[in-house]
């Protein structure tokens, strides 16, 4: 299976990193200056347990052939249609792998290439970029969740999810994707929605008289959403999603935080504001996700 991953930043580097290493055949598709200082350098990942250092394979866009089977998407979401028109030379077999945050890419996906051309992934991880261009795993957290979503790229994503098992990160399959997507937008909104309303980590705002309410009633309502838009969370995914958002002395933040505080673009619109979306066409008001959604508007205007 030849594979291109668009992107070697905190998803893409490292997990695509972890499966050169497991013997997959894999080509990253970067921009010009991240291709040149790759070759030159190397791609460095560092983790909590120690650091390595890997020489990929990489192509810039003009380079781009169509000999791929599988074409993983890392970027963050709102580089999503900047990246579609690259893949005028991708060819007709390849299918693609998104592992972006939200759930309204696979709408904007299938609507380019078929459904039958689209796999599900969800990627737990929190990692970023140095300045020195390494890839830095801020916790020992790395999952990949993988599935089908139909019927002619099964083989295909089972076969991915083989080569996920010789690699040195957790991994999942899963038979009903698109709800492992949800699992993940309503916990992953509401922790961005938090720390960046508070500024602050989980553990800062259950800290105060008011935070685990707030933070509790936030997730309640993507639920809520959730549920209304026919993807009810589990009561086992609620209670790990819960515990995370409410862990006492806890450090962790949403990356929008990050990126918040770096003057970086955010990814707002996709989490928050997709979710917002989907509320109010099911007559959920959202109101902690509006003010949060709020804040990080005129955040970026600033």
């Amino acid at each position: 299976m030849k594979i291109l991953i668009v992107g070697a930043g905190g998803i893409g580097g490292y997990f695509g990193a972890k499966l050169i290493q497991a013997g997959a055949d894999i080509t990253y598709l970067l921009r010009p200056n991240r291709h040149e200082h790759i070759q030159a350098n190397g791609l460095t990942i560092e983790t909590p347990r120690g650091s390595f250092l890997i020489h990929p394979q990489s192509i810039t866009i003009d380079q781009l052939t169509p000999i791929y089977d599988l074409v993983i998407l890392a970027p963050k979401a709102f580089d999503l249609d900047h990246c579609l028109k690259d893949f005028a030379n991708i060819g007709p077999k390849a299918v693609f792998l998104p592992f972006l945050n939200g759930f309204t890419h696979l709408n904007t996906l299938d609507q380019e290439f078929g459904r039958a051309r689209v796999m599900g992934g969800v990627a737990h991880i929190a990692a970023t970029i140095t300045a020195t261009g390494s890839v830095k795993q801020l916790s020992d957290l790395h999952i990949l969740t993988v599935g089908h979503r139909d019927p002619e790229h099964e083989i295909l994503a089972r076969a991915f999810f083989a080569l996920c098992q010789k690699a040195d990160f957790d991994h999942v399959y899963s038979e009903q994707i698109e709800q492992a997507l949800w699992d993940k937008w309503v916990f992953l909104a509401t922790l961005a929605g938090m720390t960046t309303l508070c500024q602050g980590s989980v553990g800062q705002i259950v800290a105060t008289p008011y935070g685990q309410e707030l933070a509790l009633e936030m997730y309640a309502e993507c639920c809520a959403i959730a549920q209304a838009t026919g993807f009810s969370i589990a009561e086992q995914a609620r209670k790990k999603a819960t515990e995370l958002l409410t862990q006492a002395g806890s450090a962790f933040t949403a990356s929008m935080l990050r990126d918040l505080l770096a003057k970086q673009n955010t990814e707002h619109e996709h989490i928050l504001g997709q979710m917002i979306k989907k509320g109010l066409t099911q007559n959920i008001s959202c109101l902690l996700l509006k003010m949060a959604y709020t804040h990080m508007a005129m955040s970026a205007k600033q």
